[in-house]
């Protein structure tokens, strides 16, 4: 039967049954061991697993992430928290010269099994540099993969998975889900798995899709109910889950099957992921459109330290449901 955990609760569970399953894993950041993460995610696992397993770095991002990579090319399978992916920036190399292209310049022989992961978002009013969403950046890195779970259970299941898998994995988390609460699935029922590169219908719909990921499928979803209630507007809302590899199959299916295409996205609206979502639904789907695409994108400026402008600058169910009736 499944359970109600948190966000951070399913996290947590995912990373220890990794960590059971294969002695390999190790988790490694900034405080994730004796002070049980800056977010409360790895809370208990040092005591469980002891030193070895799970470890303190210092602060030092290209270090530790270094470190990783290097560990990953050996056999180990890291999973490196970063304390916010805005420090992404300083480890640069790390993350993408080196992970993105190890396994193709060495011809295939060398894998890299990591994992970093951690908070990628705005709106906790905690000023542009710590309020970077880089998804479509690292996605546009042939090498990468790249995942946004919106739900407790796709958070357990994108995390096992991407621990699991032989290339690099990055997982954008968000600090405003940590808290919220949804059914995961018991683990006696079996191992729950989310396989990257599968999107997931949220909402049944038959007049528009909204496509989103991350905690924007939260406002699609809020949003699709305004519609239906107060306009009679009944949309479909489809979880990417998964970046890169993106399920092009199940963008096509939802929107061939309403027509109509509202996309929902953190990031800037300047390339990032509704661009690239937005150019496939362009190329394969234009003859199914009967309006144009539109997004729903962070206002186009540097993440605004104010809690009130902050509001305005990301998506919500507001400024989706006013792009929805632009071509209702």
């Amino acid at each position: 039967m499944p359970r109600t955990l948190t966000y951070r609760e399913a996290l947590r569970e995912g990373l220890d049954e990794e960590l059971e399953r294969d002695e390999n894993v190790v988790l490694m950041g900034e405080e994730v061991a004796q002070y049980n993460g800056a977010y409360k995610v790895t809370e208990g696992l040092w005591k469980k697993w002891g030193d070895k397993r799970i470890v303190d770095t210092p602060i030092s991002e290209a270090g530790f992430i270094g470190m990783g990579v290097g560990a990953s090319m050996l056999g180990v399978r890291p999973v490196m928290e970063l304390m916010f992916w805005s420090f992404h920036s300083v480890a640069f190399d790390q993350l993408v010269n080196n992970a993105a292209c190890v396994r193709y310049m060495s011809g295939g022989l060398i894998h890299c099994p990591i994992v970093v992961r951690g908070p990628a978002n705005g709106g906790t009013n905690v000023g542009a540099t710590h309020s970077h969403t880089p998804e479509g950046l690292f996605a546009s890195f042939p090498g990468l993969k790249v995942c946004a779970p919106a739900t407790p259970a796709d958070a357990k299941g994108l995390i096992k998975a991407a621990i699991r898998d032989n290339d690099p994995v990055y997982v954008m988390e968000n600090t405003l889900l940590y808290g919220n609460k949804g059914e995961v699935p018991d683990p006696e029922d079996g191992d729950h798995v989310v396989p990257l590169g599968r999107a997931d219908i949220k909402r049944e719909g038959s007049d528009i899709s909204l496509i989103a990921h991350g905690r924007s499928v939260l406002h699609a979803l809020a949003a699709a109910e305004t519609l239906k209630e107060e306009h009679g507007i009944n949309a479909e809302v489809l979880d990417l889950r998964s970046i890169r590899p993106l399920d092009v199959d199940a963008i096509l299916a939802t929107v061939r099957k309403t027509n109509r295409a509202v996309l929902v996205d953190e990031s800037k609206p300047f390339g990032g992921v509704s661009a690239m979502v937005a150019t496939l639904i362009q190329d394969h789907a234009f003859d199914d459109l009967d309006a144009p695409v539109k997004r729903v994108c962070t206002i186009d400026a540097p993440a605004i330290y104010s809690p009130l402008i902050e509001n305005d600058q990301l998506p919500s169910p507001k400024r989706v449901v006013e792009k929805v009736l632009e071509i209702a």
